[in-house]
């Protein structure tokens, strides 16, 4: 099925080019360039489209979210749960350009008071850290049993750069947390005393969170 391309499609086209690619009759890159549309603008329409069903073309686009809405979405996107399109899916959000923006304005801000995370401020803006207190806040946090947003507030550093160091370590280990850019010669020749410190704070972390794990496991099955 081929279509004109023109600066607007109507609501009826753009189901109709929704079904086909996903009825598998053509491949989202064939059917953007029919439309003239890039492929994400496509790819937005598909979530639109599963997300809200047919209703999402034929409503007001300019849809009014709630400050709980705008917070819960951005603290899922900032909690990695998802890419812009997947958060947007989600929370029925029309475009990635809108929660883009929403991230974009309170980033500019110190703090950002978000529902969903107890009542903790999530810190959006970030600074600078050394490999050592890297090592305290991947610490931290696995103690926590992940709690980024505390543990953010309690270093002062951004959501996003707690949940980075903690997933980080545990995917590749130690090395994950020292600075490569540049010639950061005390981090890139870390001593063996250095390294051995580091280790043991973060296995202590690991076995205080896997001990308090099972103790609520305990206390669960006597409740």
């Amino acid at each position: 099925m081929f279509w004109g391309r023109k600066s607007r499609q109507t609501a009826a086209e753009k189901i109709r080019a929704i079904k086909e690619y996903l009825e598998g009759n053509s491949s989202m890159n064939f059917i953007a360039k029919q439309l003239g549309i890039n492929k994400e603008s496509f790819r937005q329409w598909v979530a639109n489209y599963e997300s809200m069903g047919t209703e999402s073309f034929f409503t007001e686009q300019n849809k009014h979210y709630s400050k709980a809405e705008k917070e819960q979405a951005m603290t899922s996107y900032l909690a990695g749960k998802g890419s812009f399109i997947d958060i947007c899916k989600k929370y029925k959000i029309h475009s990635t350009a809108q929660l883009k923006t929403w991230v974009k304005k309170y980033n500019g801000h110190e703090k950002l008071n978000a529902s969903g995370t107890g009542g903790t401020v999530i810190m959006t803006k970030g600074r600078k850290t050394t490999f050592e207190e890297r090592v305290e806040i991947a610490s931290y946090c696995i103690s926590l049993d992940h709690n980024y947003a505390q543990t953010a507030e309690k270093f002062k550093v951004s959501y996003q750069q707690a949940r980075n160091y903690t997933v980080k370590y545990e995917k590749n280990g130690i090395d994950a947390l020292q600075d490569h850019r540049g010639k950061r010669k005390s981090e890139d020749s870390l001593t063996e005393l250095e390294r051995l410190r580091a280790e043991l704070k973060l296995e202590k972390a690991e076995m205080e969170a896997s001990f308090l794990k099972k103790l609520d496991e305990i206390e669960g099955r006597r409740g």
